[in-house]
């Protein structure tokens, strides 16, 4: 089958229409219900992995650190490892960086969902799923990130307008939802005891600002983002 690379760009430059209100609602409807039924949690909460760990490792090119490589492991964990200064304000915006990334990339996917460029969302994920991928160390790292590229992927190209339409608004629906799940659930983490490693105490130490500010902060700021992107995508927000 022969593609034509300028049939391609235009489609992906262009623009395609709302999809009706109903189909925005319900995808908002199907992201809360994959975020809060466990069994479907566990595997997508990978995604959101992904993200967290792209955004340390964004942090960390934007700051100057020499970025090692990105561990993404099974249980849904994952680790950005980079070479730099221990202290100061670099470390601080890398280690800050991560538990915001999904709700950041998620504001700006509603940003192309409202100038109707549903099909660059689509690409623009693929894009950062292979710049992540180039980042990967270990086999499980790299069989998720191919994994959910090849999912974005099918649909872009296979997937009529309607279909593209509908999964986007659900993938852009289920970072702003789920983003601050992880927040929520680092308190019982550290309460545990495995959460002494985490970004916010690791901040803690560097900052002198307690692991809670910091948890406070992050969940701020995620339930922000979902709340004004939200807005932005419920059909009749914009009348209110």
């Amino acid at each position: 089958m022969r593609v034509d690379l300028g049939d391609v760009w235009q489609q992906v430059t262009g623009t395609q229409p709302e999809p009706p209100d109903a189909v925005v609602l319900l995808a908002g409807l199907a992201a809360l219900m994959l975020i809060g039924w466990q069994p479907a949690w566990r595997v997508l909460r990978g995604v959101i992995t992904i993200a967290h760990e792209g955004g340390h490792a964004a942090a960390a090119a934007l700051t100057g650190r020499q970025l090692l490589g990105v561990r993404l492991h099974s249980d849904t964990s994952g680790l950005t490892l980079s070479r730099g200064r221990a202290t100061g304000p670099g470390m601080v915006f890398t280690l800050a960086a991560g538990y915001v990334a999904p709700s950041l990339l998620g504001l700006g996917g509603v940003a192309l969902l409202g100038s109707g460029h549903i099909t660059a969302l689509l690409w623009s994920s693929i894009a950062l799923l292979a710049v992540m991928l180039l980042l990967i160390r270990n086999v499980y790292g790299v069989v998720s990130v191919v994994g959910t590229a090849a999912v974005v992927f099918v649909l872009s190209w296979y997937g009529t307008a309607a279909v593209q339409a509908a999964f986007g608004y659900l993938f852009v629906w289920f970072l702003l939802l789920a983003s601050p799940r992880p927040v929520l659930e680092l308190p019982r983490l550290r309460r545990g005891g495995r959460g002494r490693d985490s970004d916010a105490d690791q901040l803690a130490r560097l900052t002198g600002l307690a692991a809670g500010g910091w948890v406070l902060l992050f969940g701020a700021v995620t339930l922000a983002a979902a709340a004004a992107g939200a807005y932005w995508l419920v059909p009749w927000a914009a009348t209110l």
